[in-house]
């Protein structure tokens, strides 16, 4: 909000290069918010996708959590005025590969019941099939 009112007065007092520098950081502040909320989403995507890899085994609420989270994903990153989306396809493999790290962590509580450590459950995972699958389904849908 600060932000803003610096923003306005620079318009008032007329210097177009300073409010332009403020937009810059305000455009930046955004997309840093919808990268961390992508990146909250693309956990959960990947936790229960590195379930169902390691259990070999679904159940209806991790289906639902991973829909439910592609939606998410989807949602945050559309632009809704201007069109198109905030992060290509390739920032958006860049995120999911940033969160997997975290996905593993939590995974590693969940699947078998906690029966794995992180290091251990990494060994049973595969990295690249998790993330291409999560790319996958976050961009199928929003095609």
């Amino acid at each position: 909000m600060e932000e803003l009112l610096q923003l306005k007065e620079k318009l008032l007092k007329g210097d177009i290069q300073g409010s332009l520098e403020l937009v810059e950081e305000l455009t930046e502040m955004g997309r840093k918010d919808i990268i961390k909320t992508i990146r909250s989403y693309a956990v959960i995507l990947m936790l229960h996708l590195i379930k169902q890899q390691v259990e070999n085994r679904s159940t209806r609420s991790w289906e639902v959590s991973i829909r439910n989270s592609v939606r998410e994903i989807q949602r945050e990153n559309k632009r809704r005025k201007a069109g198109g989306y905030y992060l290509s396809h390739e920032e958006l493999r860049e995120t999911l590969e940033e969160a997997y790290l975290n996905a593993v962590d939590e995974a590693s509580l969940e699947v078998e019941e906690g029966r794995y450590e992180v290091g251990e459950l990494e060994s049973k995972v595969n990295r690249v099939e998790i993330i291409d699958r999560a790319l996958g389904l976050i961009t199928a849908e929003s095609e």
